[in-house]
């Protein structure tokens, strides 16, 4: 549905080039909750913006629906851009008019008649909870509240595509919950395909279903969430992974473990079969298994875990082989 084909941008400012994108290709399919995340400067305000065309690349292409923007005039960027709803960090509500009239500003300069846009802006005060804040004003709403308002607002003109950029950053954690609440809920109602641009793994690991992860402008990872959390491969996505989920041997624990000559410590993935190959190992090998340490997290619908095991006893060596060979991630530890 979204598709980015060796794209880059470069900013030219007296004389100097600041390359803010290169070669990023990405693709985001229909009824995706996809999450782009990355440090400060990273790119990922900028690649959502070469999304709705707002920025055009230096070079590359960007494609929605397999059609080319780059051929668009802008008479019909305006039209496309009406399928693509866009919510912000900071709102973006007008403090002079009320609430009913900044969710119709969208259907106001769509030419809607005034009996359209009451029956779409009350319909969508409803989804988003606000049915009776039509009269008020952003200023005397809280940052959830307008942030819900912001929601309704780029919903107004029914889009297919929703961008959100950092639009949970300036929440505290609950409410940041019920907004992310409510864009899996526009998702699933509305079939609605959303991008959100983050810093916060918290933030991929509960609604997105895939990921980007952005360094210096590059994608330098991307995949289903569940594999990304479950085997970073690049060191800053271990990093972000890990905001989220310890899957190191925190420090007091290890100093804790009690060494047995001859032992062996394993990291050990959580699976289906996980259990059936540590009773093999007590059972066929005879040796002691001393569970050290556990984590389990869920990630949207599924969830990732490991656990540290020491293995000891005569027949250490041979467990080992038999684990190294099973169909488990297990990973020894220095």
């Amino acid at each position: 549905m979204i598709e980015l084909k060796n794209v880059s941008k470069i900013y030219k400012r007296n004389g100097t080039e600041t390359e803010a994108l290169s070669d990023v290709n990405l693709q985001v399919n229909k009824g995706d909750i996809f999450g782009v995340i990355g440090f400060s400067g990273a790119g990922k305000s900028t690649l959502i913006r070469l999304v709705n065309y707002l920025e055009k690349p230096t070079t590359g292409k960007v494609f929605i629906d397999g059609n080319d923007l780059s051929t668009y005039p802008m008479s019909e960027l305006r039209v496309l851009r009406k399928n693509i709803g866009m919510i912000f960090q900071h709102f973006n509500l007008l403090n002079s008019k009320t609430i009913y009239q900044n969710i119709a500003i969208p259907l106001i300069l769509a030419k809607e008649s005034k009996q359209a846009i009451k029956e779409r802006v009350m319909e969508l005060l409803h989804f988003v909870g606000l049915e009776d804040k039509a009269d008020s004003y952003p200023n005397e709403l809280s940052g959830g509240q307008k942030q819900r308002i912001g929601i309704a607002r780029a919903l107004a003109t029914n889009p297919s595509i929703l961008l959100c950029d950092e639009a949970t950053s300036a929440l505290d954690p609950q409410t940041t919950d019920s907004i992310l609440q409510l864009l899996q809920k526009i998702n699933e109602e509305y079939n609605i395909t959303i991008m959100i641009i983050t810093h916060e793994m918290s933030i991929i690991q509960k609604i997105c279903n895939r990921v980007a992860v952005m360094e210096e402008g590059k994608v330098i990872e991307e995949g289903n969430v569940l594999d990304v959390f479950g085997n970073p491969e690049h060191t800053s996505t271990k990093n972000f992974v890990r905001t989220v989920i310890q899957d190191e041997l925190p420090k007091s624990v290890r100093l804790k473990i009690k060494h047995i000559p001859g032992s062996r410590l394993f990291k050990i993935d959580f699976s289906d079969k996980t259990n059936t190959v540590i009773n093999e190992l007590i059972k066929k090998f005879n040796v002691n298994v001393n569970f050290i340490y556990a984590t389990m997290n869920e990630i949207k619908d599924d969830t990732v875990g490991h656990m540290i095991i020491q293995l000891a006893g005569n027949t250490v060596e041979e467990a080992v082989l038999h684990l190294q060979s099973s169909d488990i991630n297990a990973k020894e530890l220095a």
